[in-house]
């Protein structure tokens, strides 16, 4: 075989190495229920946090752990376990992604992603107010 052969096989070789590991390590977004039937694969699950429940979260005896109760877009709530410390500013987020499985009665999350008000939606809400009012 020539060179280029050989070198055409391996980046062949390569590219479907890569193809095939992103399809094994993707997951799809699904609400609590289908990760309830489907115990032990990994989803993303988009929802609210419950705000009336207390945080699952002691550094004093483990760091890595901090736990919640989420309610999915289908209104059902869920103890979610994090293998991680609290985020910062995790009472503020107006939505949360969590990536993991469910395990029993509650969802082992190995990724929280938060959606955070934005900083700027205040300040546009005031110049809008002190606009108006000046046009008054």
């Amino acid at each position: 075989m020539k060179k280029i052969h050989i070198i055409a096989i391996v980046v062949i070789a390569i590219a479907l190495a890569v193809i095939v590991s992103t399809i094994s390590n993707s997951s799809t977004y699904a609400p609590f229920k289908t990760a309830i039937e489907n115990e032990g694969k990994t989803y993303h699950v988009v929802g609210k946090l419950n705000l009336e429940k207390e945080f699952i979260y002691n550094p004093e005896v483990n760091a890595n752990l901090f736990g919640f109760y989420m309610v999915d877009s289908e209104g059902i709530e869920k103890k979610v376990l994090y293998n991680g410390s609290k985020p910062q500013d995790f009472e503020r987020s107006e939505q949360i992604v969590v990536v993991g499985k469910m395990e029993g009665d509650e969802f082992h999350a190995n990724q929280v992603l938060m959606k955070c008000p934005s900083k700027y939606n205040g300040n546009q809400q005031d110049q809008m107010k002190a606009v108006s009012s000046t046009n008054s």
